[in-house]
């Protein structure tokens, strides 16, 4: 799923398979979907990870927001060699 959905403009989906991998994709990329998946996991342990995924906020640090505006530029390249301006 999150091959699929890091294909569309302005997601940064991750795979997330405990509580700290959760937390280190939003502070690390600023991802905004998580993906789980349900044969590995009961409901309570995809609950937790979603619920810090949720409140986890996004890094300030240089290095953190330079990753992230690497991947919005390449993006936008994408986009303008595709003609979809």
């Amino acid at each position: 799923m999150s091959i699929t959905a890091n294909k569309f403009k302005g997601v940064r989906a991750a795979v997330c398979w405990n509580e700290e991998s959760a937390a280190i994709t939003r502070v690390h990329n600023n991802s905004n979907i998580i993906c789980i998946g349900a044969r590995f996991f009961t409901v309570d342990e995809c609950l937790k990870m979603i619920k810090i995924f949720l409140k986890t906020p996004a890094s300030k640090e240089k290095r953190h927001i330079r990753r992230v505006n690497k991947i919005i530029a390449l993006e936008e390249r994408e986009s303008i060699c595709n003609g979809k301006t």
